[in-house]
């Protein structure tokens, strides 16, 4: 077992930043609409926004946002890596500028500083937008960090239907951007990137939408791009384990380092539907590959969309109603010794190939509090024999640790002042928000980034 010594203090020193297992989170989080009458950065009075402007998902608190937040109607994923010749330096000066600047936009505020601004959201509330910062394996070895570098982080075992592109997988820090409004969302993508300046360079990009809120008579669990009921049996925070599924412990058992409390472990997957194969299938056939009705999402064995799924039911020609190799069979947890995460996918539809068919299908992202014991064992068993994967290929992968609460107080950081008076004078003002100079917020990091 690891000796993780590093302190929370120490941690939270500097201003750093922190299979297809089908579905879309329903999880709820904590929204609150900001005034609908707000000054904008002139000073004037904007015109009162609609609901769906107003909503604001709060920057501080438990955990980063855009884990439970319910999932919005536009997504954008990037991955950096640190630019040759930066390292721990550069990548503290850079979390910092991202930290003050996604919790600005999380508050339907401008950028403030840091160069041009289109304005393109300018007319805009914050739109549920979300700004979720994480790291990947390479980050701790590129800023000297390795003895902080979770076990959890090792790379993924190989599956065999991944077709993965190097280029468009993997990356030293990744940023998951989610916001109702598709303006709010590119405006958050583009300020984040421009920031990054010369300490990190673009990996890779994905673009990803749902459905918008209110676009059906009442609510329901979203469908994917094979017109699939998709999400029906995803964790809910109600649940007696949730926390404990999802979320690294908030006292740190020897497991994960010390930094990683209160977080969670992201997996995202590009994952191709081969829609033309797809769509040649009759709506029965359709069925039986994922053991559910497309209607409705109901179980094959009958009953509505949450009815439990009576697995060894047989028709009568005595064969399973629900076969062995449905989708839907093999990814529920008691068949996979009770693995579980938390999936919160977009989908995605980058045009057409050179053949005519769509390049589309998932942006797939599942949360976990340790991959091995969550996706890992879901994807091999999906590996052995899903019915589905004839339809689906994966394309890209990535896999980061994204850290959780941010300290006592309304900042990340406070904890270190508060603490440790001490080592805060000697830190950058900026660095410790208790200080008298400089409140920003700041994104938990592994190690003295500072």
């Amino acid at each position: 077992m690891a000796d993780h010594t590093i302190s929370r203090r120490r941690l939270l020193g500097t201003a750093g930043a922190t299979g297809l297992a089908l579905g879309a989170a329903g999880a709820t989080a904590g929204y609150a609409a900001a005034p609908s009458g707000s000054s904008d950065s002139t000073g004037g009075s904007r015109a009162a926004l609609t609901s769906l402007g107003t909503d604001e998902v709060m920057f501080h608190g438990k955990h980063q946002p855009g884990i439970t937040t319910p999932v919005q109607s536009r997504g954008h994923l990037i991955a950096f890596d640190l630019a040759p010749g930066a390292g721990r330096k550069e990548a503290a000066a850079l979390l910092r500028r991202w930290s003050a600047t996604a919790a600005r936009l999380m508050a339907g505020e401008p950028v403030d500083g840091g160069g041009p601004d289109t304005g393109v959201a300018r007319d805009a509330g914050p739109s549920a937008l979300t700004v979720t910062f994480g790291f990947g394996h390479g980050f701790f070895r590129r800023t000297g960090l390795e003895k902080e570098r979770p076990a959890a982080l090792d790379p993924l075992p190989d599956f065999s239907s991944d077709r993965l592109d190097k280029s468009r997988s993997g990356g030293d820090l990744w940023v998951q951007i989610g916001a109702n409004d598709p303006l709010v969302a590119f405006h958050a993508l583009r300020a984040l990137q421009r920031q990054a300046g010369a300490a990190a360079k673009v990996r890779w990009q994905m673009n990803g939408f749902n459905r918008s809120p209110g676009a059906t008579a009442r609510p329901m669990t979203a469908r994917n791009l094979m017109g699939q009921i998709d999400g029906t049996n995803n964790p809910k925070p109600s649940d007696d384990d949730f926390n404990k599924r999802i979320f690294v412990p908030e006292k740190p058992d020897g497991t994960d380092p010390a930094w990683m409390a209160g977080g969670s472990y992201a997996v995202v997957r590009r994952i191709r539907m081969l829609l033309d194969d797809w769509e040649k299938l009759a709506t029965k056939a359709q069925e039986e590959v994922i053991g559910r009705r497309k209607a409705d999402g109901a179980p094959l064995t009958g009953g509505t969309e949450t009815t439990e799924m009576k697995l060894e039911k047989t028709g009568a020609d005595g064969k399973l109603v629900v076969p062995l190799n449905a989708h839907a069979r093999i990814t529920r947890p008691d068949q996979n010794g009770g693995a579980a995460m938390l999936r919160r996918p977009f989908s995605y539809h980058d045009g057409f190939d050179a053949k005519g068919e769509p390049d589309a299908g998932l942006l797939f992202i599942c949360w976990q509090a340790d991959p091995l014991r969550g996706f890992v064992p879901v994807q091999r068993k999906l590996d052995r024999g899903d019915a589905l994967s004839e339809f689906i290929r994966h394309e890209a992968s990535g896999l980061f640790a994204v850290p959780g609460e941010r300290g006592a107080g309304s900042t990340w950081g406070r904890s270190c002042w508060r603490d440790s008076s001490d080592r805060c004078r000697r830190l950058p003002a900026r660095v410790c928000p208790g200080s008298p100079v400089g409140q920003q917020p700041t994104l938990a990091s592994p190690g003295a980034l500072g």
